[in-house]
């Protein structure tokens, strides 16, 4: 079963707790630059491995040194607190 929705009060709570996240419809989107294609790799890697052990993958994608990670649990419609604990999750890397 899919997790719930959160309404847009919800939502806005979560978002108090992120760093560098912002909102796109029913995603949540942020960009990591980093020095060089290795560091953001070995970045993408760790958060491959958060996504296993959360069961929930993000969209990934890559562009030399930089980053695009977006969150939406798409089994539910939209944005659920799994989006926004893998979000603090990849925070704290």
């Amino acid at each position: 079963m899919a997790p719930g929705l959160l309404n847009e009060d919800q939502i806005l709570i979560q978002f108090k707790q992120l760093k560098d996240w912002s909102r796109d419809g029913k995603e949540i989107r942020r960009l990591i630059e980093f020095a060089d294609f290795v560091h953001a790799m070995t970045f993408v890697n760790s958060v491959a491995l958060l996504a296993e052990k959360f069961n929930h993958h993000p969209d990934i994608d890559i562009r030399w040194n930089k980053v695009h990670l977006a969150l939406s649990t798409h089994s539910a419609g939209g944005l659920t607190e799994l989006d926004f604990r893998l979000a603090k999750a990849i925070d704290e890397l």
